[in-house]
Formats: C-alpha cells, structure tokens, sequence
C-alpha cells in the first residue's frame, strides 16, 4: 500500500516552504520593481515641496497685504516676517497674528523664507524661499 497519494505529496511540499531559488526570484523582481519605482515616488514629492512653497508664499503675501492694512506699511527689514506673527515694538493698530504658527515662516526644506523690504525689482517687498540647499535664487517673488 502506498503511504501518500500525489495530493498528500504535493501538500507535504506545499508546507515546507519555498526553495531559495523560487525566493531569490522573487527578490529579484521586487528589486527591479523598486528600482523603476523608487526615481518617480521621489520626481513627484520634489514637485509636491515646489507647489508647497508656492502656496505658502501666496498665503504670506496674503498676510503681508492684511499687516499693510491694518498698520498703513509692509513690514521692515528689520521686523521681518516675525512681524506676522507678534507685533513688532510700538504698532497700535497691529491686530495679527496674520500667521497663526510660527512653522508657517518656514519653507518645506526647513530654511526660513527670505523677506526684504522694498524689493530688489522695484517691488514693494520680495519673498522667496532658497530651496533644498538653502543657497539658491529666489523661486517666487510677490509685489
């Protein structure tokens, strides 16, 4: 009498588990799918920080014109974008905070957003982030 059918056997192996060949292909195409993979993931959050700091530059020229409103002139240099966020020495009219967190001052790569008062291009004020580095050219510039 025969002690296991082909079910049996075919279970038997089923329950052993898999042989290192079978897992090192497996590894091997989770690796190549990875490698195709990973380059986009990081293309799209290099973009997502972009669009970030040019949400967030229009929000603080959207409270820079509120300070200008309330107060009759832009921050100085001097005062800086800290202006938005607790009033500066000596301004009554001052109803902020324009920012409700002082994280807001700060871009996606974790540099404060430059702020000079007037602007370099005839502008009333510039506003821009340095990028990844912290060292490059004005991305966005409001008037």
């Amino acid at each position: 009498m025969l002690t296991g059918t082909r079910n049996e056997q075919a279970k038997r192996r089923w329950q052993q588990g898999f042989t290192l060949i079978e897992l090192l292909v497996v590894l091997a195409i989770l690796g190549m799918l990875a490698a195709i993979a990973v380059p986009q993931v990081l293309k799209y959050l290099g973009r997502a920080k972009e669009d970030v700091v040019k949400v967030q530059t229009q929000a603080l020229g959207t409270s820079l014109d509120l300070f200008l409103l309330d107060v009759g002139r832009y921050p100085t240099d001097q005062e800086g974008l800290q202006a938005l966020v607790a009033p500066p020495p000596g301004l009554g009219q001052w109803h902020g905070p324009y920012v409700s967190k002082q994280v807001s001052l700060i871009d996606p790569w974790g540099h404060p957003y430059v702020y000079h008062q007037p602007g370099q291009q005839g502008t009333d004020y510039d506003l821009y982030s340095l990028g990844p580095n912290g060292t490059g050219q004005p991305s966005s510039t409001q008037p």
